[in-house]
């Protein structure tokens, strides 16, 4: 057990870290490993791999992804920044390389293949962009820079190349959070109305431009057309009940291509019922509302925002995903966090909350005021 009295990295991390955030996101990534077990072996066994090969990746992948997290929240804010930056550099490079080289799947260009292994570099750079905003949009604050406009060249810098991939559903992800942003940096009543004319104007020339976006609207809304894997998701929940059929014992979820994928919160609707899917969304939800409860009451601008941006595009990213598994909003291939199968997503979420993680540690000044509200019999001795 780690003593309040001692002075190494470790046990000051420990002592300082947020500890409801660390068991939420440890929560996440078990739940994580054991519904890959659950949904997984249908889809290797159709396309005849290992039982085994995707739960089994799966923990691969969860290895590199907690070490990175825990990793990352060590650092201080100001080394959070910096290691944005960097990461911003890097993979705004990698997007600009994915448009010539990517690899084509579905028509749309989103991953760089190195050597076997592949990366998705827009799940790397949103977190990196976020923590970059944050800093813009706090450094106009201070009046230091023209944050305002400079994090408004960023986001059509990254929006421009989500659209080339294309990749609506990241560029909306993107799009959502920043306003989030914009909107807890103080930003005016001219700016909402200018973003709003142009969110509207963006949303009908998706419609009316891309094919697919056209179509899995208009499918979503009339209910008509080719809607299997959406129709095979909710009905695997209907099938699960409240309490559901049993671990491995799930039906539909066979019948589901990417299941251990973007519907394994279907897989666990079906195998654990809809109280499992109530707790997961909880967890969710617990995580949005306390990042968000931290960032209001945090003084220093840039953590503020940074704090909020992240946990902004982590719900997003949640609601989107289970919103589909449900038939609440149109089909779109978004992973859920920690949960679904995918190794970029997987260590870039892990980064992002481990950013998370090092933003709301309590420094020296509220680690006092933590050590002046404890009964005195628990404050140690200096």
């Amino acid at each position: 057990m780690l003593s309040r009295l001692d002075k190494s990295p470790v046990a000051t991390w420990w002592w300082t870290v947020d500890r409801w955030f660390l068991a939420a996101f440890l929560s996440l990534m078990g739940l994580g490993i054991v519904l890959s077990f659950a949904a997984s072996p249908a889809v290797a066994d159709r396309i005849g791999l290992d039982t085994f090969h995707f739960a089994t990746r799966q923990i691969m992948f969860m290895i590199p992804a907690l070490g990175a997290m825990l990793a990352v929240s060590f650092l201080s804010p100001r080394q959070v920044r910096r290691m944005a930056l960097i990461m911003l550099g890097i993979f705004l490079v990698m997007m600009v390389a994915v448009l010539f080289m990517g690899v084509e799947v579905k028509g749309a260009r989103r991953w760089l293949s190195f050597g076997g292994l592949s990366v998705q570099p827009s799940e790397f750079l949103k977190p990196a962009f976020v923590v970059i905003c944050a800093w813009l949009f706090a450094e106009q604050a201070k009046r230091t820079i023209p944050g305002n406009i400079l994090a408004i060249g960023l986001l059509a810098v990254v929006i421009s190349l989500l659209v080339l991939q294309p990749d609506l559903g990241q560029t909306m992800l993107t799009l959502g959070t920043w306003g989030v942003m914009f909107f807890l940096a103080g930003m005016s009543w001219f700016w909402i109305a200018l973003f709003g004319g142009v969110g509207v104007t963006g949303a009908f020339a998706a419609y009316t431009i891309f094919p697919h976006v056209a179509s899995r609207l208009d499918r979503f809304l009339s209910g008509e057309g080719d809607m299997y894997q959406v129709d095979m998701g909710r009905d695997a929940v209907i099938a699960g009940g409240w309490f559901g059929v049993g671990p491995g014992e799930g039906v539909v979820k066979r019948m589901i291509p990417d299941s251990h994928a973007d519907f394994v919160f279907s897989v666990a609707g079906e195998e654990f019922g809809i109280m499992a899917c109530m707790l997961i969304m909880s967890i969710f939800a617990f995580i949005v509302l306390r990042g968000m409860k931290i960032a209001l009451k945090e003084h220093d601008e840039f953590t503020r925002l940074a704090v909020a941006g992240l946990v902004t595009v982590f719900g997003f990213q949640s609601i989107i995903n289970m919103g589909v598994n449900l038939q609440l909003l149109p089909a779109k291939g978004m992973t859920l966090p920690f949960i679904s199968y995918g190794g970029s997503s997987l260590i870039a979420i892990a980064i992002s909350m481990g950013m998370v993680l090092a933003l709301t540690r309590r420094g020296p000044e509220k680690l006092k005021n933590h050590r002046l509200s404890m009964p005195r019999t628990l404050v140690p001795a200096e």
